[in-house]
């Protein structure tokens, strides 16, 4: 019975493809406060992509790149609620960076999916080293299942490490040297998360007592 389970479960992580898009760039903490910043002042979301494209508010070098870089950085805001894109733009560093993880995690799965079952399982085992090595092996499990990673070259799977281990820094998820940070959940941040499930509070390395009581607030 709990192998049929095992495989039904498997089975619909393998109907919901991962999009692996983020390999264009980081945690984008800069270009994204001018971007909630005109969402903001004009609650609508087209009216704010038009206005980021004809006045490259973002600094793009080049329309290509500005493009895809709007294209990624509005479709991770686009997942917020109105109160988490305000604290983006009123918080604290560490506030922002809460606020974009949890845009990230919203957006890709494939990075969701690797902070709750492996950044925070190795955090939950006192395990604190994240290592490319777990990554290769949560990749490989994943293909098994997920055609789209198993069709990848090998310089997109190393840029696909490179980019996610980038991010996790970006957003003090792990430290320089790849251990584990201890995340403080700030009242503001909890606040904005307080019609959210258990689960996406696993994206962050705490415990289950911490989320209990972040659940409580």
């Amino acid at each position: 019975m709990e192998l049929i389970k095992e495989f039904d479960r498997r089975c619909i992580m393998a109907d919901l493809k991962y999009n692996m898009s983020f390999t264009a760039g980081g945690l984008f903490l800069l270009e994204s406060i001018p971007v909630a910043e005109t969402y903001l002042q004009l609650q609508n979301w087209d009216k704010a992509k038009e206005i980021l494209l004809s006045e490259n508010t973002i600094q793009s070098k080049t329309n290509a790149s500005l493009i895809r870089f709007n294209r990624e950085v509005v479709s991770r805001l686009q997942l917020l609620t109105d109160d988490q894109i305000k604290l983006l733009v009123e918080g604290s560093v560490t506030e922002r960076k809460l606020i974009l993880w949890v845009a990230v995690c919203r957006k890709h799965k494939f990075i969701n999916d690797f902070a709750i079952e492996v950044v925070r399982e190795k955090f939950l085992q006192l395990n604190y080293k994240v290592t490319y090595k777990d990554f290769d092996i949560f990749f490989n499990q994943k293909a098994e299942w997920h055609d789209e990673l198993d069709k990848l070259t090998d310089s997109t799977r190393s840029k696909v490490r490179q980019v996610l281990f980038r991010m996790m820094r970006e957003a003090d998820i792990l430290l320089p040297n790849d251990e584990i940070n201890r995340i403080h959940l700030t009242s503001k941040f909890i606040e904005t998360m307080k019609r959210t499930n258990r689960t996406e509070f696993s994206i962050f390395p705490i415990t289950e007592l911490e989320i209990s009581k972040a659940l409580d607030v």
